[in-house]
């Protein structure tokens, strides 16, 4: 939008994938265990620059996506021809337009993630899968950054998620975390169920690219944590959901 300066795109809208590594990588390979992709029709709703939109044309020619920011959509579009610039609360697609429906670290930016969430449904034909990243409010650090004292400070501060909600969201004003019940019941009384939801922990890529063992160390420890309990505090939930009205869906069971 135009006269939105650096620091506020910064803020309000985040930081988009610049970048496709080892993090990137392995939450495209769970989209893969999840969904079918070959030859779908995949909208990529809050594309970015194009990272991702890009990852699924290696599965199919028929990926679309669409971006608020101008500049980005022009980058994207140099990736993936079909992206578009548009808000995820008026997609500019029809009803059931797509098999996959993918969302990636954008429901906590958007105005009204309820309105995202209802737009995403809609555009996914019956038996098509959504599937979706955001922040989980258990995560120890917001790494979105936070206001104090009226200036917005970039950067992974400890422990503001695990405050009162209304201390929370004074501090960070600008982005939203769910916890699980909050994201599920963005999905109540729509035609979609939930076929999948955990939680996954961080790529530590910066950290390996600074110390290698020590990010090796904590993709291990971590990335077994994910298989116990404690895979609660990830950093991003993971959900896959499947539009209904088809007997038979693209959503499926990994391996």
């Amino acid at each position: 939008m135009g006269g939105v300066n650096t620091e506020d795109k910064a803020a309000t809208r985040g930081h988009p994938s610049y970048v496709w590594r080892a993090g990137q990588e392995r939450r495209f390979q769970l989209v893969r265990q999840w969904t079918k992709l070959h030859n779908r029709r995949v909208l990529d709703v809050g594309c970015g620059v194009g990272m991702y939109t890009q990852a699924f044309l290696r599965h199919t020619p028929h990926v679309f996506g669409v971006e608020i920011e101008h500049e980005r959509a022009m980058e994207a579009r140099g990736r993936a021809l079909g992206v578009t610039q548009a808000v995820g609360e008026r997609l500019p697609f029809s009803n059931g337009a797509f098999d996959v429906v993918f969302s990636h670290e954008v429901l906590e930016h958007v105005k009204d993630d309820r309105t995202c969430v209802e737009e995403m449904v809609r555009v996914a034909r019956p038996g098509g899968c959504l599937l979706i990243f955001v922040p989980n409010r258990l995560y120890p650090f917001e790494t979105h950054g936070i206001f104090w004292r009226g200036q917005y400070h970039f950067g992974n501060v400890p422990l503001v998620n695990w405050l009162p909600t209304s201390l929370r969201d004074r501090l960070a004003p600008h982005v939203r975390a769910y916890t699980s019940r909050d994201l599920r019941c963005l999905f109540e009384g729509l035609p979609a169920r939930i076929v999948h939801h955990t939680q996954i922990y961080p790529g530590y890529d910066n950290i390996v690219a600074r110390t290698a063992a020590l990010g090796s160390l904590l993709r291990s420890v971590t990335y077994t944590l994910e298989q116990t309990l404690l895979r609660a505090f990830g950093l991003s939930h993971f959900l896959v959901v499947e539009k209904e009205g088809c007997s038979s869906g693209d959503a499926k069971r990994p391996g």
